[in-house]
C-alpha cells in the first residue's frame, strides 16, 4: 500500500511501514513544514493512504470537502511511537483490503470507519 505519514506520526512510524514492504512519504523526512492543505492535496493527486494524529484533517475533508485516497486518524491516549506502530499492526491486519477510500478512526481498541 501507499502512505503518507504525516508530520505529526512520526518518522518511525514512516520506517516501520516502509519495513513492513509498503510506499512511504514521511512528511517529516521529506517535506517537514509542510500545511495541512497541501498535505492533503498531495496524498489525494498522488494516491497516497494518508495517517495522521491531526483531527483537523476530519475538518478539512467533513466540512470543506476536500478529496482524499483514505485517511488513517489515530486517536490516542497513549501518543508512544510504539502504540502507533501496534494500532497500524492491528489495522492493516484486520482491515487492510478496506482502507482504500475511507475515512478511518484508530485508538487503542477500536476502529470506527466514518460514513461519506
Amino acid at each position: 500500500m501507499r502512505f503518507l505519514v504525516d508530520e505529526c506520526t512520526g518518522p518511525a512510524v514512516a520506517k516501520w511501514l516502509l519495513e513492513q514492504n509498503h510506499e512511504v512519504l514521511s512528511v517529516y523526512d521529506k517535506a517537514r513544514g509542510l500545511d495541512d492543505e497541501l498535505i492533503i492535496q498531495k496524498a489525494f493527486t498522488e494516491n497516497w493512504i494518508l495517517i495522521t494524529n491531526d483531527k483537523g484533517f476530519g475538518e478539512k475533508i467533513y466540512r470543506e470537502r476536500y478529496p482524499h485516497r483514505g485517511v488513517i486518524l489515530l486517536r490516542l491516549g497513549d501518543d508512544r511511537v510504539v502504540v502507533k506502530i501496534e494500532v497500524l499492526r492491528r489495522l492493516l491486519h484486520s482491515y487492510a483490503e478496506q482502507l482504500p477510500g475511507q475515512f478511518v478512526v484508530a485508538t487503542q481498541t477500536r476502529v470506527r470507519f466514518a460514513r461519506k
